[in-house]
């Protein structure tokens, strides 16, 4: 008896989900083919990204190998047309090049640059307070106070692990202008931030006890 009434129950259970797929193959079929369609669509930009990727970075290679063999014409504009595909990883050492090898004199042609890269790239949060920083160290040699203290904002106002070398690129700004009380209070900040870089922190201390002594 009870092997009859399971033998039922499941003959029952079966039909039921076979009645679930009839009445629904129309919807499964529509589901199916989403996650297919969704699975090639995936993969295949993925494909298109890392294509794209390797085009960017044969670019930026070709580009360093003739400014090395001495064909400098055209590397500004093509470091620059690197710097426009808001790679996040050829984008910012295509500027890196650009100015450490002095390829452009404008200032402000290197600064748009910069805001660039600080604006339109996704880059990781601290390699982006990198480039903030870099931009400051660029101009802090031709802006005023205020301009250099905006550019830094972000990152003293944070707790990036580049903020002590911020804290330390005004307190050498303000003591390159002899205004020494501002220049003393930055290199002070480095000394009590927690975790801070004890690289930075030494050389800070090494300021005070120098430049600042009584």
């Amino acid at each position: 008896m009870d092997e009859d009434i399971s033998a039922i129950n499941t003959s029952t259970r079966n039909q039921k989900i076979i009645n679930f797929f009839v009445n629904n193959k129309r919807k499964l079929i529509i589901l199916i083919s989403i996650i297919v369609l969704s699975l090639f669509t995936y993969f295949g930009y993925q494909e298109i990204k890392e294509k794209n990727k390797i085009k960017i970075a044969n670019e930026y290679n070709y580009s360093k190998i003739k400014f090395i063999s001495g064909d400098i014409s055209n590397t500004e504009k093509e470091m620059i047309k690197i710097i426009e595909t808001n790679d996040k990883t050829y984008a910012p050492l295509a500027l890196y090049f650009l100015i450490d090898n002095n390829i452009t004199n404008s200032t402000q042609k290197v600064n748009n640059l910069f805001d660039v890269i600080i604006e339109k790239v996704k880059l990781d949060k601290e390699i982006k307070n990198l480039v903030i920083y870099k931009k400051a160290l660029f101009n802090s040699e031709s802006k005023n106070e205020s301009d250099l203290l905006n550019t830094l904002n972000p990152i003293i106002n944070s707790d990036s692990i580049w903020k002590p070398h911020a804290l330390y690129l005004l307190g050498e700004y303000f003591f390159s202008k002899n205004e020494k009380q501002k220049s003393k209070e930055f290199f002070e900040k480095i000394l009590i931030l927690e975790n801070s870089n004890e690289k930075i922190k030494l050389e800070a201390q090494k300021r005070i006890r120098r430049d600042f002594s009584e």
